[in-house]
């Protein structure tokens, strides 16, 4: 089944190049345009996609205000902001609003391509230029054994920050695929955050993996 995409951004054009690129792929189907934040959650909530593309600078609703009310209405549904920003405090605060993902207008056709697919199964997507930027603004975090996590989930823990899917890491640990969404819903409430790539930024804070 084809990963269902909705394209968010103000420009018509960038919404037609988009379109016409991912049309290439069929592995990839959009489902439906939104030229501002307010009009990606009303198209969010009818269409229901997979993956939401997000620029960040639009009227009405910005992209960041509308990735947050997105995870919070629709936590299934992820996000990857699409833009020309490459700003420390953007990518910090889409990471934080709940966006699996933050890839810049610029990226390959493939690389945009493969990154949607992997975001459809929660994979952690961030160009190298945003994950430099996002580790410049990680501060230390207690150790997840003073958190209370145990040690299947923090197994969990390393395979979804090191890019694993919930399936790959049924697999890597021989348990059910529901036992793992099961681990990942417990991090995300222990540890206090909305996605999986800020499980990951927990994961590079506490020293369990190298920092990208």
């Amino acid at each position: 089944m084809a990963v269902r995409v909705l394209l968010t951004d103000d420009h018509a054009l960038v919404r037609q190049g988009l379109k016409l690129l991912l049309s290439q792929d069929p592995e990839l189907e959009v489902v439906g345009e939104a030229g501002n934040g307010q009009e990606a959650l009303e198209k969010a909530e009818q269409l229901k996609p997979d993956v939401v593309l997000m620029d960040l600078l639009m009227p009405v609703m910005d992209g960041l205000t509308a990735i947050g009310e997105l995870r919070e209405r629709l936590p299934e549904i992820e996000v990857i902001a699409l833009t020309s920003v490459l700003e420390d405090a953007s990518v910090v605060q889409a990471i934080k609003s709940g966006a699996i993902g933050y890839l810049l207008k610029d990226t390959q056709a493939l690389d945009l391509c493969a990154s949607i697919k992997a975001a459809a199964q929660g994979r952690v997507q961030l160009s190298p230029e945003a994950a430099a930027r996002l580790v410049r603004e990680i501060r230390p975090h207690p150790r997840a054994d003073d958190i209370g996590l145990t040690e299947r989930e923090m197994d969990v823990l390393k395979l979804v920050a090191a890019g694993h899917s919930n399936h790959q890491i049924a697999e890597s640990l021989s348990i059910q695929e529901s036992t793992v969404k099961t681990h990942v819903s417990r991090l995300l409430s222990k540890l206090g955050v909305k996605s999986r790539t800020q499980i990951a930024v927990h994961a590079w804070q506490a020293g369990l993996l190298p920092r990208p």
